[in-house]
């Protein structure tokens, strides 16, 4: 799943549904088992045939060490790329990619930070990855030095009889500030205010030469996690602009880092957080000398797509499809070390596949026709599914719906007892979503975590924007809303975007089947009614029209 969102203010951990197992009535090993009353006897045929050796063989073949996690714009995400061509092949797909192949060249841009980047106070140097990272939209290179100040949250608000600035020079200065909000201001007020926007505009117009930002404690995701990500290399379309050539650079500092920024200040690091919580806050000088030097290096390549498609068996409604989508990109190689990313997102592009296989091996084919989509570089920004939405290799009008397979392995801890579907409140995919789950006597439960906004963060969304109606799906095991966050935490901190994201043995791999039945399903159902699925007029995209080009609505 796609982080950039979450990362920056996507840069951080996704939304992660591992449930505990309670006192399951059905075998650790068993799947579940649809009420065949409820399923047509073509529906069961159907998930008959999606194999679960299938998602096993896939899973492990997509996650190997082989593949070197599957990186954008590097050989192992070529390679991954061509294995995917030949099983469309082999399950008889037909290419639906450049000149008429399986794969839709795509070409991106790298940017690394080479080891002329450096961050020194007085004459302590900062490790780069690990006390410190740059936002990667501020890395253009650029070279700084300044004293340093700290000006706890940045806040000038009369309201509130509050001025961090007050009476600080901040001209080519490097500014120490807290990431906000402090304490006293919800997470919700604080965005809903603005408030960053604005302290930027103030230190940016007081003359500052940089900013950093340090932790309070309160984050859910400390400052070491966005260092982490910051400090891996970028990548981007090449057609995008290049870094921001009028921001200051923007960093984020650890804390460790940030106990040394005050050392010679008379003030320690834990003291100066506690004074920042008071409005009578006023900003002091760190009696250090910063010197920052950002020297970027960039590369152009290309990476890929992989489409294929089933074509419908309706004269007419063969011209119209239902895209599945899955992203088959993780971090590939970094600093030697392999991200094969299991889970995310190995163990989705293979229930994508077995879906494709078991489509393949109906007789008659659904009427519409049904396209798989494997996409590259969403965990930089979605950008394969936003390349195949704005030039796509199907008529975007005439694609029905699309069904996304983004999964973090929340599906493999056990049964599959409850699903959250991303997307169904906007559109009529989800009354047949509910109808699909309650066959299997799955519990379909609302967005456990709306404030991580999810439903923005995975390749459905570029369908959204383009006004297609598109549904993904979270599934796990039985558990309280304790256990789930919990577990959620648990994983992130271990697993989420990180080398050792590899197939585990205690994997239940029959809870992969049970989400691979369900948008199987789920798209013979579309492909088969008469109608496309439509907005719900209700919804903030109710007025969207296949084929959008306008900005979306914001969200009320």
């Amino acid at each position: 799943m796609n982080s950039n969102y979450f990362r920056t203010g996507k840069q951080a951990a996704a939304l992660l549904f591992v449930f505990c197992l309670l006192n399951l009535q059905v075998p650790a090993q068993m799947a579940a088992k649809p009420a065949t009353s409820s399923l047509t006897t073509e529906e069961r045929s159907l998930t008959e045939k999606i194999s679960l050796d299938s998602l096993k063989r896939f899973t492990n073949a997509l996650s190997a060490d082989e593949m070197e996690g599957r990186g954008t714009m590097q050989a192992g995400g070529d390679k991954a790329a061509e294995w995917l061509a030949a099983r469309y092949e082999e399950i008889g797909l037909k290419p639906l990619g450049d000149k008429g192949s399986y794969l839709q060249s795509i070409k991106f841009r790298e940017t690394v930070l080479t080891d002329k980047t450096f961050f020194k106070i007085d004459d302590t140097e900062l490790v780069h990855g690990k006390d410190w990272g740059i936002i990667p939209f501020t890395a253009r290179e650029n070279t700084i030095k300044g004293e340093m100040v700290f000006v706890a949250y940045g806040i000038v608000a009369d309201s509130i009889n509050r001025n961090d600035l007050e009476g600080i020079n901040l001209r080519n200065k490097i500014v120490v500030i807290i990431d906000g909000p402090p304490a006293s201001i919800s997470k919700e007020a604080w965005e809903k205010s603005n408030a960053t926007q604005a302290i930027f505009g103030l230190i940016m117009q007081a003359g500052a030469k940089g900013i950093v930002f340090i932790g309070h404690g309160r984050e859910k995701d400390p400052p070491e996690v966005l260092i982490d990500y910051f400090s891996r290399r970028q990548i981007s379309l090449s057609s995008e602009d290049g870094p921001s050539s009028f921001m200051p650079p923007l960093i984020y500092a650890s804390a460790e880092a940030a106990a040394k920024f005050f050392e010679k200040s008379g003030v320690s690091y834990k003291d100066a957080l506690a004074r920042a919580e008071n409005n009578d806050f006023k900003p002091f000088e760190l009696k250090r000398d910063a010197e920052i030097s950002i020297k970027p290096r960039s590369s152009t390549g290309t990476s890929s797509n992989v489409v294929g498609y089933l074509e419908g068996s309706d004269p007419k409604l063969k011209e119209e499809a239902i895209v599945y989508s899955a992203h088959y990109d993780a971090y590939g190689i970094l600093d030697g070390k392999i991200y094969n990313g299991a889970a995310d997102n190995a163990l989705g592009t293979s229930e994508m596949l077995a879906v494709a296989e078991a489509f393949s091996k109906m007789d008659p084919k659904p009427k519409r026709s049904l396209i798989f989509l494997a996409v590259t570089g969403e965990e930089y920004g979605l950008y394969g599914s936003k390349f195949w939405a704005k030039d796509p290799t199907w008529d975007i009008k005439k694609v029905a719906a699309n069904l996304n397979l983004d999964t973090i392995g929340s599906e493999v801890y056990g049964p599959i007892k409850i699903v959250v579907g991303y997307g169904a409140e906007h559109s009529s995919l989800g009354p047949m979503l509910d109808d699909v789950a309650e066959a299997y006597k799955i519990n379909v439960i609302p967005d456990p975590a709306p404030e991580e906004k999810v439903f923005l963060r995975s390749d459905h969304y570029s369908f959204v924007e383009r006004g297609v109606p598109a549904l993904m799906l979270m599934a796990g095991p039985e558990g309280t809303g304790e256990s789930l966050m919990a577990r959620i935490k648990a994983w992130e901190k271990l697993h989420y975007h990180q080398p050792s994201d590899d197939v585990m043995d205690d994997w239940h791999w029959e809870g992969a089947k049970t989400v691979s039945d369900l948008m199987a399903i789920l798209g013979l159902r579309l492909a088969q009614q008469s109608e496309m699925p439509s907005w719900n007029k209700t919804s903030r995209f109710g007025e969207l029209k296949r084929g959008n080009t306008k900005e979306l609505p914001e969200e009320n």
